[in-house]
């Protein structure tokens, strides 16, 4: 089968083995795959010599399940996420707790961003918003757009950042009033944005050094309010500033509980959902659930669509200037 590769910082579209099905795991025939722009440039950079597959978001029909699946039958089509189960790959063998059905409403372009969108997801959870409170978004590439969507569509008052006119654009024309393209132009309208006492959290999506972002975002926020950092951002700050709010500094890694827990994932053991109510495949399936009911849309910022066989043009968007926001593959 192809599948999308790196090794020591190349990257190209290889012949490899077609994967076997575990019991738990069911066989996916890829339709599409989403590249994460920022977790995929980041491991190309870092590639050692050993060739590995890329990505970890995709949707595809399944063709077969196997032994003790019982949620998911053959013929239908899952959106599915997690490496090392789920590449740029024309085949993939995952692990049903990693797959959400698409029902037919669904464009299977939107669903294979279900990795993506269950990242966004478990962000706002790790903010531990409630109805009516304010966040902010900064850094409005696929994940930052992701995330502002679905706080608006959650009743949030949602307030966005990005220095790029392209991505302000794209949303203001999907009806975001408070999207802006600068610091300033942000703290001018942040009391029409989130109300008088700042926001009630920052995520931050960009990448990149985050001392001074990050510092100024203390700025926003109300007394007790969170910072959130979402992309690879570093993450030096200033003490004084955190202490003079007694601000949360927090982490969101990846789409949920069960993600790097290998009973969760290879062994295809799920929480009980008295004990974990969000875990990663539950944000799966709310992401496309979202989708269905019309609550957010995803094909205008699908701005690139590339075969397989031409995916290593794919990446070269994202190491210049782009106004890419967000690339598939196509099997």
């Amino acid at each position: 089968m192809k599948a999308v590769v790196t090794q020591s910082g190349r990257i190209w579209t290889a012949e490899c083995l077609k994967p076997e099905i575990p019991p738990g795991h069911v066989l996916v025939r890829t339709e599409y795959s989403a590249i994460s722009p920022g977790t995929e440039m980041i491991f190309v950079k870092q590639a050692s010599s050993e060739m590995v597959k890329l990505g970890y978001s995709a949707v595809g029909i399944v063709e077969q399940v196997g032994e003790g699946v019982n949620c998911i039958a053959a013929g239908q089509r899952v959106a599915c996420y997690g490496a090392p189960y789920v590449h740029h790959a024309e085949w993939l063998a995952v692990p049903a707790n990693l797959a959400a059905l698409v029902p037919d409403r669904v464009a299977p372009e939107e669903a294979a961003l279900a990795g993506l969108g269950a990242i966004a997801v478990h962000a706002l959870r790790v903010a531990d918003l409630r109805f009516g409170e304010s966040v902010i978004v900064v850094g409005l590439g696929i994940l930052g757009n992701l995330i502002a969507q679905i706080a608006q569509a959650a009743a949030f008052r949602t307030a966005g950042l990005d220095l790029q006119p392209t991505r302000v654009a794209m949303l203001a024309d999907r009806g975001f009033a408070h999207i802006y393209g600068d610091q300033e132009q942000l703290e001018s309208c942040l009391a029409a944005a989130v109300g008088p006492s700042g926001a009630d959290a920052v995520l931050h999506c960009a990448s990149g050094p985050g001392e001074a972002l990050i510092n100024r975002s203390f700025q926003w926020i109300r007394d007790r309010g969170k910072i959130v950092i979402v992309g690879d951002l570093q993450t030096t700050f200033s003490r004084n500033l955190m202490f003079g709010k007694e601000a949360q500094v927090l982490i969101s890694r990846a789409g949920g509980p069960g993600r790097y827990d290998t009973q969760y994932e290879k062994e295809n053991r799920d929480y009980p959902i008295g004990h974990v109510r969000w875990t990663e495949g539950r944000n799966i399936a709310e992401y496309i659930r979202l989708l269905d009911e019309g609550r957010i849309s995803v094909k205008p910022f699908i701005t690139e669509i590339y075969p397989v066989d031409r995916a290593s043009e794919a990446y070269e968007n994202y190491g210049k200037p782009t106004t890419t926001i967000a690339t598939l593959i196509q099997y």
